[in-house]
């Protein structure tokens, strides 16, 4: 998938410039073709602030992995281990436009760069805040830090509760999914891959 080129806008803005095309009536008819009445007073406003929800929900489209990363990448000092867990993500299921959210944990092993933590959520959200399925969210990180860090080794795990499947379908309120991209030393070297792994116990 091609790397996004427009750049990183502030996600708390409003939209009123984003996207070429209003979704005011798209959402207008869709809430009349559920059978309400979008002329009450409670729905009133609602077209317009589903617009702004989807547009912020699904900014990273309009974010640069390079913009993000702009200025935070650093001389290594050293080669140990860094693990940065419990990243929260909120994204929106591609099939049916229903959130899965959790968290993010992220591991790698120094080459000759190393990056400002912060900076690690910020890439998870890049990619999160689409229209997404997870195992490609997934790989979607690890690739971008893969390729920004060349670092010896990177490990990428997320964990999330879809709604798809607590909501509707199997109605399975417990159900968590996990997915992982191993890369370099963490991918070829089991101690290194269980270090990991028992960290984020």
């Amino acid at each position: 998938m091609p790397e996004p080129t427009m750049t990183l806008h502030d996600p708390h803005a409003e939209f009123d410039e984003v996207g070429e095309t209003s979704l005011d009536h798209v959402v207008t008819e869709l809430i009349t073709g559920l059978g309400e009445d979008v002329t009450r007073e409670g729905l009133l406003k609602t077209p317009q602030r589903v617009e702004r929800s989807l547009r912020f929900l699904t900014s990273g489209y309009e974010t640069s992995v390079d913009d993000v990363l702009n200025g935070a990448l650093f001389d290594a000092e050293g080669s140990e281990m860094v693990v940065v867990k419990g990243i929260e993500f909120y994204s929106l299921c591609e099939h049916h436009m229903l959130p899965f959210f959790g968290t993010a944990h992220i591991a790698y092993i120094p080459g000759s760069k190393i990056l400002g933590l912060s900076k690690f959520a910020r890439v998870v959200d890049v990619f999160a805040r689409r229209m997404q399925v997870q195992e490609r969210m997934t790989l979607q990180i690890a690739d971008a830090l893969e390729k920004a860090l060349e670092p010896r080794g990177l490990a990428v795990v997320t964990e999330a509760s879809h709604l798809c499947m607590m909501m509707r379908g199997v109605e399975k309120q417990g159900s968590t999914t996990r997915t992982s991209a191993m890369r370099g030393a963490f991918k070829d070297d089991a101690r290194t891959r269980q270090e990991f792994l028992e960290a984020l116990r």
